[in-house]
C-alpha cells in the first residue's frame, strides 16, 4: 500500500485496455450531415429543414462569440457575420413602426439567421437558426416564400 502526503491510501488508476474503451466517433459538422427531423443536436432542435438553438451569456458579446464558435465548428465558418456584437446590434429592428423587409429581428445571411430574443428577460440571448442547404426549395423556405405545412408557394 502507498499513502499520499495526507495519509490516505493511494489506489492505482486502472487504465482500461483498448477493448474496454468506447470507440470515438469523429465529429461530422452539421453542414455536411444536417440533423434529421425530430432530433435534438447540441442543445438545439431540428425539424429537418431548420436547426434552432438559443445561446445565452452574461453579455451580448460573449453570446455572439459562442454563436461564432459554434458556426465555425459546424462548418459555417465561411458565412459572413458582423465583426462584433456592437455591429450585430445594428441589425435590431428600429422602435418606430415602418415598412419592414424582414419580420425577424437580427442578422440574416443564407443559410444562417442570428435573431434577437423578443423577451426582455433574455436581452443577452441570441437565437441561431441554420437552414438545410440540401433540402428541396431551400432558398424559398429560407426567405419564407414557401409555406412549410402545405409545401405551396405563397405567390
Amino acid at each position: 500500500m502507498q499513502y499520499d502526503e495526507f495519509g490516505f491510501i493511494e489506489e492505482e488508476e486502472k487504465i482500461p485496455d483498448a477493448a474496454e474503451q468506447a470507440p470515438e466517433i469523429p465529429h461530422v459538422p452539421m453542414r455536411q450531415q444536417f440533423p434529421p427531423a425530430g432530433s435534438d443536436y447540441l442543445g438545439g432542435h431540428s425539424d429537418g429543414w431548420e436547426y434552432r438553438s438559443v445561446f445565452g451569456g452574461s453579455r451580448l458579446a460573449y453570446t455572439f462569440d459562442m454563436v461564432r464558435q459554434f458556426l465555425r465548428d459546424e462548418g459555417y465558418g465561411d458565412v459572413p457575420l458582423p465583426a462584433s456584437a456592437d455591429e450585430l446590434k445594428l441589425f435590431r429592428r428600429p422602435r418606430q413602426h415602418q415598412l419592414e423587409l424582414f419580420a425577424e429581428r437580427g442578422y440574416i445571411h443564407n443559410p444562417v439567421k442570428i435573431l434577437f430574443s423578443s423577451e426582455r428577460t433574455q436581452r443577452n440571448s441570441l437565437i441561431l437558426c441554420i437552414y438545410n442547404e440540401q433540402a428541396p426549395d431551400h432558398l424559398l423556405r429560407f426567405h419564407g416564400v414557401l409555406h412549410l405545412k402545405e409545401g405551396k408557394k405563397l405567390f
